[in-house]
């Protein structure tokens, strides 16, 4: 078995690291393919269907291009345009074609100008969008004339540029030609720097953003110091008070001795969520780490790259959810260990793909490109049932013999758990589940817009040693609340601190979600059933699990936390 998961594996990883096949050098009046990918309302950005729903010019012999694993997951689906572009060789104003406007093609255009339709090209792996049309004085007007504008150096493409010309208006009965031309520059501009153009520096290196860092860095210093000085003097004090002193006089969290560590309820629950947690927490360290060192690397452009490199990395690190749930469920007794693993790796895929079926039949009912094709969804099941889920299965076996550790609680388990007292309302475990996420979601909100921004509106996100800075100040945070919350949650003489402990954590998703709707509402002119769908669809997605990776680290931090304390407390 574990050789043959070996080859998979092998065979599946060769999928994103093999050389592109394009090599990106031309000869000579060389045919070079000016590639159609969507057309979309600006507004919405999902709501995407083929550019040749609209009524232009197809070519006479199409030709379509078989998307990558990535492109298919990104909603990409590329088709060849009527426009003959050879490498360096100019074209005077060529005619494409003759569109006879009826009543139903008038529409269409109507339609997309109102809304303002762009559309996106890709031209040697490089992105040029424009414009379906405009509107002038009440008056509705398509574009009919591209005049392209490539620059070159050697045998390599550099840029393009697509700048649209004689617009007409869009009378029922009139006849539109459509035209286009190519001009051929010469630049001395690096081909590894190509790229460099699309990246918008005064957005992504505002002032606000520096500020949002420098703020979060201070809120992390701030919490170390109240976590380090205050608390741990509180405890230091708590742990001088002797055993001949009054009961009464007694450090609170010292009285649940006897019951801190008892198995919490829900144990396969609460394991799998570790496990998946764990996982995602190392994924999304990976990724952005990977990003850092070889995004201007021109693989990493491509499209569906980082898409890709996402799904190979999960598959991968599945033996970390494996690992860290069967190690966990063992330490506490568990034994039932196949539907752990199972659960483990089911947890999140399931979530995910559940999401993204409903999307998708919406999708489908719009005839919108945003839809996974069938064949996708399967070939992405097969890589989590051949791939991901034995991984889990060997994770899970690997941390059942060899991640139990721990020699057992420093203090001994009763027999009988302690009845809580009664609590006042601030006091109550839900105030301290919600709570726990204000100040971690503090510290990025910030972060948030931007991300948000890029995602939603199709702007290219590449500060990602900004968003690595983010994410380590998001764990520090999360660390030191977390630790704060259970210390006051036990002088409560409540010992529920592994599930208040996890669900104070992942709390932050509540607020990012809050935000979401904010931003929904305040940034974005969304509208529709399929835009609307898609974002809060896709939102919920990401706050699961966002909200899986934060109640990890404050679990594992709280746990951490009370055997150093109650191990001090016993050494005494």
């Amino acid at each position: 078995m574990f050789p043959r998961v070996c080859l998979l594996l092998g065979v599946f990883l060769l999928m994103f690291v093999a050389g592109d096949e394009d090599a990106h050098r031309y000869k000579n009046f060389e045919p070079i393919i000016l590639w159609a990918n969507k057309i979309s309302p600006f507004n919405n950005p999902q709501e995407t269907y083929e550019y040749f729903s609209l009524p232009f010019c197809l070519p006479a012999e199409p030709v379509g291009r078989t998307e990558s694993l990535g492109e298919a997951l990104s909603g990409f689906e590329l088709r060849s345009t009527a426009m003959k572009i050879q490498f360096k060789e100019d074209v005077e104003k060529t005619k494409l074609c003759s569109v006879l406007l009826d009543e139903a093609k008038t529409a269409q255009l109507q339609r997309a100008v109102v809304q303002q339709y762009w559309f996106e090209f890709f031209f040697d792996d490089l992105p040029i969008w424009g414009w379906v049309g405009e509107s002038v004085k009440g008056i509705n007007y398509v574009y009919r004339h591209y005049a392209i504008t490539v620059a070159y150096n050697g045998d390599q493409v550099i840029s393009i540029k697509l700048d649209e010309t004689r617009p007409a208006p869009l009378v029922a009965g009139s006849t539109i030609e459509f035209s286009y031309s190519v001009k051929w520059e010469l630049t001395d501009e690096e081909f590894e720097a190509r790229f460099d153009r699309y990246l918008e520096d005064k957005f992504f290196e505002h002032q606000v953003h520096w500020f949002s860092i420098f703020n979060s860095a201070m809120m992390v210093v701030f919490l170390v110091a109240v976590v380090s000085m205050i608390l741990m003097r509180t405890l230091k004090r708590d742990f001088q008070s002797r055993d001949d002193e009054d009961p009464e006089d007694e450090a609170a969290w010292k009285k649940v001795h006897g019951d801190v560590f008892r198995y919490p309820g829900r144990l396969g629950l609460l394991s799998a969520l570790l496990g998946a947690g764990a996982q995602l927490f190392v994924l999304v360290l990976l990724c952005i780490i990977l990003t850092i060192f070889f995004y201007h690397d021109h693989p990493f452009y491509r499209r569906g790259t980082i898409v890709s490199i996402f799904l190979g990395l999960y598959a991968v690190t599945s033996v970390i959810a494996g690992f860290v749930s069967g190690g966990y469920y063992k330490r506490h007794g568990g034994k039932d260990f196949v539907s752990i693993m199972i659960l483990t790796g089911a947890i999140f895929p399931s979530v995910i793909f559940t999401g993204a079926f409903l999307l998708n039949l919406i999708a489908l009912s719009y005839s919108s490109l945003a839809h996974i094709p069938f064949g996708t969804m399967i070939i992405v099941f097969l890589i989590w049932l051949l791939v991901a889920l034995p991984l889990t299965l060997i994770g899970t076996y690997v941390g059942r013999h060899y991640g139990d550790k721990n020699k057992g609680p420093p203090c001994r388990v009763t027999p009988f758990p302690k009845p809580i007292p009664t609590k006042r309302l601030y006091q109550q475990i839900w105030v301290y589940g919600l709570s726990g996420g204000l100040l971690p979601f503090s510290s990025i909100f910030i972060e948030m817009y931007f991300v948000f921004t890029a995602f939603w509106q199709s702007k290219f996100y590449y500060v990602f040693g900004f968003l690595l800075v983010v994410y380590l100040i998001l764990t520090v945070v999360v660390i030191c609340t977390t630790i704060v919350s259970t210390y006051f949650l036990l002088n409560t003489e409540d010992y529920r601190w592994q599930w208040s402990s996890f669900l104070s954590s992942a709390s932050i998703t509540v607020y990012m979600f809050l935000y979401s709707i904010y931003y929904f509402m305040a940034k974005t002119k969304m509208s529709g059933t399929l835009q609307v769908s898609f974002y809060f669809g896709y939102m919920l997605m990401f706050c699961f699990g966002v909200g899986l990776i934060t109640g990890t680290i404050g679990f594992f931090a709280s746990q951490t936390f009370v055997h150093k304390i109650y191990t001090a407390v016993h050494s005494d």
